[in-house]
Formats: C-alpha cells, sequence, structure tokens
C-alpha cells in the first residue's frame, strides 16, 4: 500500500475534552447563520448515461486534501469528486469539473465509505459481503476483508492507527480489522482475503417483542464508531434504540450503553425503534444517534447511560429508511441530517429544542450527508434523486447564485481508467484559494512511501492486547485534564 504518515499533527483532542468536560469551560460556537447565502453544485451521479443512486458520502480527512469527496453508488462504483470546481453558473456543463475519476469497487451496492486515518485510502462496505481498502492513487485493491455473513452496512476507522477500523454488518455482528494481518485464500473462490481480528455476534440481540405481524425485531448492526480514544466502540442496530459502549480489550459484554428513555416506564415502548446512523464532533464529546422514530439524540459520551441531552426533531423531519444519516459539525455547534421528506436539516447542538434550518433542493429522500472538515459551512448531501450537491454558507453579498430548488443538474463525465492516471498531478491549492486562480489539475495525492509490505513493530493485534491497563474513556479525560 503505497502510504505516507501523517506525524506533524500535534493536536490533542484529549487536552480539548478535558477543559470541556471537567472544567466546564464554555466552548465558543459560530452565530446562528445570520444572513447567509446558500451555494450550491449540483453533480448527477451516472455511469454510461444511467443514473445511479448514491447510498454513502465520506470528505477527505488529510490536511490539504479536504476537498477531495468519495462518493459509493448502489451499482458499486466508488467516485471521486474535487469540490473546488464548482462552475460560474448552475446551467453551464464542464465535462472536466467536478468529478475526478470513478471505478467499480464492488460487483454489489457499497452502503458506506470510509478514508483511512492519514492516508489517501479509501474502504468500502459493500451487500457482497465484504470491505476492501482501495488505493486512490493507483485506483488497485490493497485488501479484502471477509468474515461477514451479511451485508456490511458500516464501516469506521481508528482514530490514530491507519491500519485498524471496525464493520458492522446484517448478520448482527461488529468485527475489529488489521491491514497488516496476512492474507489467506479461499478454497471455494480462490481469492486472498484478510480475516477479523475479533467478532462480536448478536451484538444487538432481537428484542423479545414483536413488531406488526408477528416479525421479531432485526439483529442488524447499521452502525459503528470507533470513538476518539482509539479502544472504544460505539455500536447501533435495527432492531432497538440502544446505544452500546465497548471496550476493544474485553469484549465480552458491553461497557455501558444508553437509550431515549432510560428512567421512563415506556422504555420498551421506545426502544423498538431502530437506529440508522451514529457520529461523533472532532473532540468526541458528542455522540449523535439517528433514530427511526424521527429523532436524533445527542448523547454524552462520559454519561451514555443517563440519556440524552437532547434531541433534534421538527415536524417535517422524517427517518423513514436506515440509509438516512447525520453528521456531527468538526466543531460540534451544528448537526446535519438527511430525511425522507427531500431537505435536508441543520439543527444547534446547545439548543436542539430551537427550530431547525432546512435546505430544499433535492426532488427526493436525502440520505447521505458529511462536512467538509476545514471551514466552517461546507457540506455535501446525496439523494435518491441521483445527485450529489456540495453546500456552502457564506455571508450575505449582492452576487447572490440562483436558488438551490431552481439550480439544473449537471452532468459531468468521469475520465476513462486510461487517461485516470495523468490527473493525480501535483497540486498544493488550498480549499481558500479564489476559484479564478485554481490550477486546472484535478487533485494529487501525498508522496507515496515504499511499496514494499511493512513489518510491524509489534503484533497486529497491538490494538486488542495493548500495554496491561485498565483505563477507560473517562480516565483520558482525566490524564489530559492533569497534563493540561
Amino acid at each position: 500500500m503505497l502510504r505516507e504518515r501523517n506525524s506533524s499533527n500535534s493536536y490533542s483532542v484529549f487536552r480539548d475534552l478535558s477543559f470541556r468536560e471537567l472544567n466546564r469551560c464554555r466552548v465558543r460556537t459560530r452565530p446562528w447563520l445570520p444572513g447567509v447565502v446558500v451555494e450550491n453544485d449540483v453533480i448527477a451521479l451516472e455511469h454510461d448515461g444511467d443514473e445511479a443512486i448514491p447510498f454513502a458520502l465520506s470528505f477527505c480527512e488529510i490536511n490539504g486534501y479536504h476537498h477531495l469527496l468519495a462518493a459509493s453508488d448502489e451499482e458499486g462504483y466508488l467516485s471521486l469528486f474535487d469540490t473546488r470546481k464548482v462552475s460560474p453558473s448552475f446551467t453551464s456543463l464542464n465535462r472536466t469539473a467536478s468529478r475526478a475519476c470513478e471505478w467499480v469497487a464492488h460487483k454489489n451496492a457499497i452502503f458506506d465509505v470510509c478514508w483511512l486515518k492519514g492516508f489517501m485510502c479509501v474502504l468500502t462496505a459493500s451487500g457482497d459481503q465484504t470491505i476492501k481498502a482501495w488505493n486512490t492513487e493507483t485506483k488497485k485493491c490493497v485488501g479484502t476483508m471477509k468474515g461477514h455473513s451479511g451485508s456490511v452496512k458500516s464501516v469506521s476507522s481508528h482514530p490514530s492507527n491507519p491500519d485498524c477500523f471496525a464493520s458492522g454488518s446484517r448478520d448482527g455482528s461488529f468485527a475489529l480489522w488489521d491491514l497488516r494481518e496476512e492474507s489467506s485464500s479461499s478454497v471455494t473462490d480462490r481469492e486472498t482475503s484478510i480475516s477479523p481480528l475479533a467478532q462480536v455476534k448478536n451484538a444487538h440481540s432481537a428484542s423479545k417483542m414483536k413488531r406488526k405481524r408477528g416479525k421479531v425485531a432485526s439483529t442488524s448492526i447499521t452502525s459503528v464508531l470507533y470513538l476518539k480514544d482509539g479502544v472504544s466502540i460505539a455500536s447501533g442496530g435495527a432492531g432497538d434504540s440502544v446505544v452500546k459502549l465497548w471496550d476493544t480489550r474485553n469484549l465480552k459484554s458491553p461497557l455501558t450503553q444508553g437509550c431515549p428513555a432510560p428512567d421512563r416506564s415506556d422504555t420498551k415502548v421506545r426502544t423498538l425503534h431502530g437506529i440508522s446512523c451514529l457520529s461523533q464532533d472532532l473532540s468526541g464529546t458528542l455522540l449523535a444517534a439517528s433514530c427511526m422514530d424521527d429523532s436524533i439524540y445527542l448523547y454524552d459520551v462520559l454519561n451514555l447511560e443517563k440519556g440524552p441531552r437532547g434531541i433534534c426533531s421538527s415536524c417535517d423531519f422524517k427517518i423513514d429508511s436506515f440509509f438516512i444519516k447525520s453528521r456531527i459539525s468538526p466543531d460540534a455547534a451544528h448537526i446535519l441530517s438527511g430525511s425522507s421528506d427531500g431537505n435536508v436539516y441543520m439543527w444547534q447542538t446547545q439548543s436542539s429544542e430551537s427550530a431547525p434550518l432546512k435546505f430544499s433542493g433535492h426532488a427526493s429522500e436525502v440520505n447521505a450527508v458529511d462536512w467538509c472538515p476545514s471551514g466552517f459551512g461546507k457540506f455535501a448531501t446525496s439523494s435518491d434523486d441521483g445527485t450529489v450537491r456540495v453546500w456552502e454558507l457564506r455571508e450575505g453579498s449582492s452576487r447572490q447564485r440562483p436558488s438551490p430548488a431552481a439550480a439544473s443538474r449537471k452532468r459531468v463525465t468521469a475520465f476513462p481508467f486510461s487517461e485516470s492516471s495523468n490527473i493525480l498531478g501535483n497540486h498544493t491549492t488550498s480549499d481558500s484559494t479564489p476559484a479564478n486562480q485554481r490550477s486546472p489539475t484535478v487533485f494529487s495525492t501525498p508522496p507515496a512511501s515504499s511499496s514494499k509490505k511493512r513489518r510491524p513493530d509489534s503484533s497486529p493485534s497491538s490494538v486488542l492486547n495493548p500495554p496491561s491497563s485498565k483505563r477507560t474513556i473517562r480516565d483520558y479525560f482525566l490524564a489530559a485534564h492533569t497534563k493540561a
């Protein structure tokens, strides 16, 4: 795998957390979007003229490459977009803009995508029951993970170790993986693959209560999330609205869990609603759970068992399928979500009871959303209408672009595979560079390191067997506070 470690980032998440949680300092947040102008770029997601429904979006988290957006769809394609390539007019057609390249990553739908930390490598979770790691420079698969017996619905990378990640599947299990593990060959399909380091089956067992028509609640794991301490994993399932927190050093039982109504008598009824998505902010303090009762519950990671500290909902906001996702902004000030009514909703996390902002433009259910890591007000959404939109919230000015609802779809063509190698040239323009001064080169990847297989300094299972310690996520906050 072509990699380059990013060791220049000295930011301490836990120091930030300690001030927020232990000292109870009020974090400065941006105003509630006064006088903003909404701009967006509309891209029709299609392959050889046939429309495809996107399922997942993910912005690259590597500094200098935050403009790269990965999108997956029901046809098994993985597409990369350069979100700086915004046309000056919605009606113009620029066939070299926006989409950088695409390729068939799976022969089945891809339900989730995730960038590995620090590398230009994307994970894809598919309905073919596998997970694949892709080098975005060469568009080559550098690892195939097999171990689930159902569609893989969710994948989440380790917050600091680029070789480790977690996955959740429709088979009711979540698994931990390490790309440094040796691949093995299958007798049946003769394909080499990596097996999971650990797997927890029946992580969210079906409730004894039955749904309508006598159907038992699903055991599917719909979302997994590696927390910022690097040893804890949050999971959510389709059968109930319980969020479980697991310690990867001891996976026999969950460390703690939370649900929407922990102290109410109607808990059994409320917990029947499944979870479609889990997300966290950059510092790891806040955890959001999108629930099938048309609500998003906000939890304090350190007090999960006490129930949600806030609830985001609206009379028009609907979550009618498990494809609808939500994301907390990097600064934890806002939460963004798709909706079955075809709109995008945004709430303030500090006043979730307030009415949300509603963004119109999509013609059908909005499923995936994601925030750009750099800069406030830039995010992407995808919809069953076959489009991906990149939105930007800017301060009011005399020059305003057409409203999102009136925007026409911009059809773009991906570069042929034979030409795609010419796209990945050197390009260091930052996201803040004016559009009229940007180079026409689409994007590049960081300089590649040696392709020889690295010899790990420790056992590949080190994420599961760290030095003897019984510290929990709360201890990381305390340690950071002491150092501060």
